[in-house]
């Protein structure tokens, strides 16, 4: 009897809520795995039938630099490109239009990519100076494109292997200018203002002094930046960077903060490459929106999401996501290879 009450009583899962949006994840610990069991190879790119279209842009019809790094050899380490097929087009004017209960506006803004120089090393083998020079990248663009007309948010985002969706293989970033705000970030807007009226305190300050508190989550730290995995992982070995200090504005970041967080993803990168074996992930830029209005609530922060699952009925039905690994274990499995 007595066996059978502990049998009963052992823990098959958790429900963890996001203390920035309310959602709910699953951690289901009934089916916990250990970090090795997450490793599976990569889906191949099929071999290039001609040159490498971001190795050589030029001689593959690519359109002009709208940026461009060189070394000292003149050779470059860095160039940002318009995309050749976009998602937004800033030829396109933006225009709202109406169809019986329906709304919707063009698909105006700008859609670029930022493309280092080696067709092989990803950033979790780049030196965390060659990551801080692609963040440098990062703020340029958003700087030049935040004040035009049609664009009142910046997403910047990278993705890691065919799974993530990088159709090509040469690592690259994208950033896309758009006239609307998405509904992940309006809802950490929310959020982040409804606590600070609460408590008087920043949602993501807060979950910054409890990590470096608590520590069982927290990956690695400098000066400016902490990297752990958050409390409600949506995804197992979901990763965080983030300013220690309060920062609204991803796009006032200062020389020194750039090499830091340069550094900070770097290791970022190089854990989850060394612990799931170079897995498809992607990261993601969440700033403040540039619409001209003012979020001193907001802290910025990049999320890495390695794919080690797929979504099914639940996830789909619920948006409920399941995570097969507590983010504690994750990350203790992450910390073994920094």
């Amino acid at each position: 009897m007595e066996e059978n009450k502990k049998v009963k009583s052992a823990k098959i899962s958790e429900l963890r809520q996001d203390l920035i949006t309310g959602d709910w994840v699953v951690i289901a610990i009934g089916r916990g795995k250990r970090p090795g069991e997450f490793v599976k190879k990569r889906e191949a790119y099929p071999a290039l039938s001609d040159k490498c279209p971001f190795c050589y842009p030029e001689e593959t019809g690519q359109e002009k630099d709208v940026l461009v790094f060189r070394r000292g050899d003149g050779d470059w380490s860095l160039r940002v490109i318009p995309n050749k097929y976009p998602a937004f087009s800033r030829s396109q004017p933006l225009k709202s239009f109406e169809e019986g209960p329906y709304f919707g506006m063009s698909g105006s803004g700008y859609h670029e990519i930022i493309i280092t120089r080696d067709h092989t090393r990803q950033i979790a083998n780049l030196d965390p100076i060659e990551v801080a020079e692609i963040v440098d990248a990062y703020q340029d663009r958003y700087l030049n494109l935040m004040n035009k007309r049609s664009v009142n948010y910046i997403e910047i985002f990278h993705n890691h292997g065919l799974e993530a969706g990088a159709s090509i293989e040469h690592p690259h970033s994208q950033l896309m200018a758009i006239p609307v705000v998405s509904p992940g970030v309006e809802l950490e807007l929310t959020g982040a203002e409804i606590y600070h009226k609460r408590s008087k305190k920043c949602v993501y300050c807060a979950i910054a002094e409890w990590e470096l508190r608590n520590k069982k989550r927290l990956l690695f730290e400098n000066d400016n930046f902490l990297v752990f995995c958050p409390y409600s992982a949506r995804a197992a070995f979901e990763i965080w960077v983030m300013p220690k200090s309060h920062k609204p504005y991803f796009e006032r970041i200062t020389n020194e903060e750039k090499i830091d967080l340069g550094e900070a993803l770097q290791k970022a990168a190089q854990m989850v490459w060394r612990t799931l074996e170079d897995p498809a992930y992607n990261f993601y830029l969440h700033t403040s929106p540039c619409d001209g209005k003012d979020y001193p609530h907001y802290h910025w922060h990049f999320e890495i999401l390695p794919h080690t699952a797929t979504w099914a009925g639940f996830e789909l039905s619920t948006g409920i996501e399941i995570s097969t690994i507590e983010p504690e274990v994750a990350a203790r499995g992450l910390r073994k290879n920094i």
